[in-house]
């Protein structure tokens, strides 16, 4: 289980930041609701996010 400390939370704030432009302060995220993703490594855990949100993935470009 990976828990939320700086690095899990600096890595999951940057594979947001890549894939849907999006912070966790933007995102209004607490450490309750990250708590939710602490088991998965922080690019796995922006994507679920992600899915879970129904964001769009700007990482992806205009053809897929």
């Amino acid at each position: 289980m990976t828990t939320i400390n700086a690095q899990w939370r600096h890595a999951f704030n940057a594979a947001l930041q890549a894939h849907f432009a999006l912070t966790i302060q933007g995102a209004g995220l607490t450490d309750t609701e990250l708590a939710r993703y602490a088991d998965l490594q922080p690019r796995e855990a922006a994507l679920t996010f992600g899915e879970d949100h129904d964001l769009d993935r700007v990482d992806r470009g205009w053809f897929t």
